[in-house]
């Protein structure tokens, strides 16, 4: 996916999967992360909630899917390049963005190798994903349009058609509307208004 593009799945709640592997216990956990900050707020919540774990390795992409501008890792005292690298590579290429993950370890007495922890910790992150939720995120931007009272019911009638919503308005001299719509269909927006006013509205995104 195009880092660019502004709908892509995110995850809708946090969720959890778990499983045994060679006696030693993983738990992934995962959520959505908007930035590095929320990103690592999950993570420590996790570490609260298994205090007497391992380990807790860890990776996010806070971005669109395969965008590397903002992504964490994490191997937590595991071998070099052998958890928070897998996790992060399987996220990259999940198709989902936004997304932490969290893979806690309960060490069960016999060592996986590297090769092993590898396909340990991307697995769990591959489980948890074969099961998320996700929503289709919108990049959104308010828009304050002026009309007329004559052109307010075709505006009403073709705001639908962009997925644009009016939050709120103001009948003054004329009709002040705050209008919340997918960046997207910004230049749509000005050509309704501007048909459905014969170039008597105007549009001011704030």
């Amino acid at each position: 996916m195009d880092p660019s593009d502004s709908r892509y799945p995110v995850p809708s709640r946090p969720h959890r999967v778990e499983e045994v592997i060679r006696k030693s216990r993983f738990i992934t956990a995962g959520a959505r992360a908007t930035d590095g900050e929320a990103a690592q707020a999950f993570i420590e919540s996790i570490r609260r909630e298994f205090p007497d774990a391992t380990h807790h390795c860890w990776a996010y992409v806070a971005g669109p899917p395969g965008d590397t501008a903002s992504v964490g890792l994490s191997d937590d005292g595991e071998p070099h390049g052998t958890a928070g690298r897998p996790m992060l590579t399987t996220l990259l290429h999940s198709g989902v963005g936004e997304i932490v993950a969290v893979c806690t370890r309960y060490y069960g007495g016999t060592k996986l190798g590297t090769g092993g922890l590898s396909r340990a910790y991307s697995g769990g992150v591959k489980l948890l994903l074969e099961t998320l939720t996700t929503q289709l995120r919108v990049d959104r931007i308010t828009a304050l349009v002026t009309v007329d009272y004559g052109s307010i019911d075709a505006l009403h009638r073709a705001l639908p058609e962009i997925e644009a919503e009016i939050r709120e308005e103001d009948y003054g001299e004329r009709v002040e509307c705050q209008i919340s719509l997918p960046r997207e269909n910004e230049g749509s927006l000005i050509e309704i208004v501007a048909g459905v006013t014969k170039g008597g509205g105007i549009v001011r995104v704030l």
